[in-house]
């Protein structure tokens, strides 16, 4: 296709060529009358003729291509100067009226941005407590009034919030949530950020939440700092009540079962089928009673300090195979197919053989209670880096949104099978240990538990030798 300009040199092109054709003609006659200069002449003045008409047309359009481009490069302001009321005249008008309404949107879609910044600046900084955020690379965009007063009016970029108190547990936050792009709760005494003001000491949980746009990608998080000394307080109070009364229950508990065994063995004379099945029943209370003191008694000491971690190297194959026969029967009982996926090479974990039993054993203890008949569980363990991570996947009927963000909470632990208490002591255990632990569940689609144990570091052992 060719564009205007070379359209008009062609038509000239053809036009000379007529003219041409023409003044070779007229130039025979008149060279044949004698009068041949007048030829030459008459093509001269075509040419010129041809030459202002292509000027005359191309200027007025190569004006207009001019102006459009610069309103074109974001210059509104311009306007394209043509007087007269023909085609060229109308583009003229619609490209100043384009302009016009351009300037209009650009002057309305600003100010509506500034006002959208202004209210949520507003509402950032009237929010009651300390909130911090960041891009993606865990770079300090804005803090709200209530985390400059708590950390520093400093704090507002990385290395002034590393030298701020708590800051290395703040960054340390961010970086988990932006890597593992989930929220992140951090609920634990060691990621507790403790902080004087005056003289007052207070508490505060870091919860950090990743941001997306619409499509998905990651711009950055949000980090708020959530006081909770009278949490603490009440818990602590709460932790050492039931750490007594369970100890205190556990004598009398023994007693009842032992009663109970010796009925069920016939010591007491013989029992009728009715006497036999109320026996049994109530020993299945006995002994998840015992296990709720049993978690009580092991969450008090993993709060006051009193529970002593024994690390050794175990392999995660092993682990998980036996935690499988442990349940191998009662899930046979409900038709649910148990399986284990590891490889038995994997690099051995640096861990509390008690404390990983207790640690499989509550994860596989929820799922066989919510898988129906028929279901299936499967544990796998693989090499992330530094860490093996192991995971528990049932097809149960899964845990509603609103449970899942506080499902390892202390101060919301009871559910409605069991006591709940097993996954905040099964979190707990995690963290003692080095690790991270994390849910991902719907509705109707199952619940699988993902948590995390450093690997074993090998050890140089060096053996003295004899000179000699």
């Amino acid at each position: 296709m060719l564009n205007l300009t070379q359209r008009l040199i062609l038509g000239c092109l053809l036009l000379a060529c007529l003219t041409g054709a023409l003044v070779v003609v007229t130039h025979r006659a008149l060279t044949a009358a004698g009068q041949s200069g007048l030829a030459y002449g008459f093509f001269a003045a075509a040419l010129l003729v041809e030459m202002g008409m292509v000027f005359f047309i191309l200027r007025p359009i190569h004006k207009v291509a001019r102006d459009a481009r610069r309103i074109a490069q974001g210059n509104l302001e311009h306007r394209v100067e043509w007087n007269s009321r023909d085609d060229f005249g109308v583009i003229a008008s619609e490209l100043n009226r384009i302009a016009v309404r351009l300037r209009e949107l650009r002057d309305t879609e600003a100010g509506r941005k500034q006002m959208e910044f202004q209210l949520s600046d507003a509402v950032l900084q009237s929010i009651f407590e300390p909130i911090i955020v960041t891009d993606s690379k865990g770079h300090v965009l804005k803090v709200n009034q209530a985390a400059a007063e708590l950390l520093g009016e400093g704090a507002t970029d990385r290395m002034a919030l590393v030298n701020a108190p708590g800051g290395d547990k703040i960054l340390n936050a961010i970086r988990d949530a932006v890597s593992m792009q989930k929220a992140v709760a951090a609920e634990d005494e060691a990621s507790m950020l403790p902080t004087r003001i005056g003289k007052q000491e207070r508490s505060y949980r870091l919860r950090t939440t990743p941001m997306r746009d619409s499509d998905g990608r990651l711009l950055g998080a949000v980090t708020t700092l959530e006081d909770i000394t009278s949490l603490q307080d009440t818990d602590r109070f709460k932790t050492q009540f039931l750490a007594v009364a369970s100890r205190k229950l556990r004598d009398p508990l023994l007693q009842l079962r032992r009663g109970l065994y010796a009925l069920a063995q016939g010591y007491g004379g013989e029992l009728l089928p009715l006497q036999t099945e109320l026996i049994a029943k109530a020993n299945n209370e006995a002994e998840q009673l015992n296990d709720l003191m049993s978690d009580l008694i092991e969450v008090a000491e993993l709060d006051t300090g009193k529970r002593e971690m024994n690390l050794e190297r175990l392999h995660p194959a092993q682990a998980l195979t036996e935690a499988r026969n442990r349940f191998c029967e009662e899930a046979a009982g409900k038709r649910i197919r148990l399986d284990v996926n590891a490889y038995v090479d994997l690099a051995p974990v640096k861990a509390d053989r008690r404390a990983l039993r207790s640690i499989l054993d509550n994860l596989l203890s929820n799922a066989l209670r919510y898988t129906p008949d028929g279901g299936e569980i499967l544990l796998t363990a693989e090499e992330t880096k530094d860490f093996v991570q192991f995971t528990v996947r049932d097809t149960g009927r899964g845990i509603e949104a609103e449970r899942l963000s506080r499902i390892f909470d202390r101060f919301n632990a009871f559910s409605e099978k069991g006591s709940g208490l097993g996954l905040a002591l099964v979190r707990r255990l995690v963290e003692s240990l080095g690790g991270q632990i994390a849910v991902e569940s719907r509705l109707g689609h199952g619940t699988t538990f993902r948590f995390t144990l450093p690997v074993a570091v090998v050890e140089d052992i060096r053996h003295p030798v004899e000179v000699g």
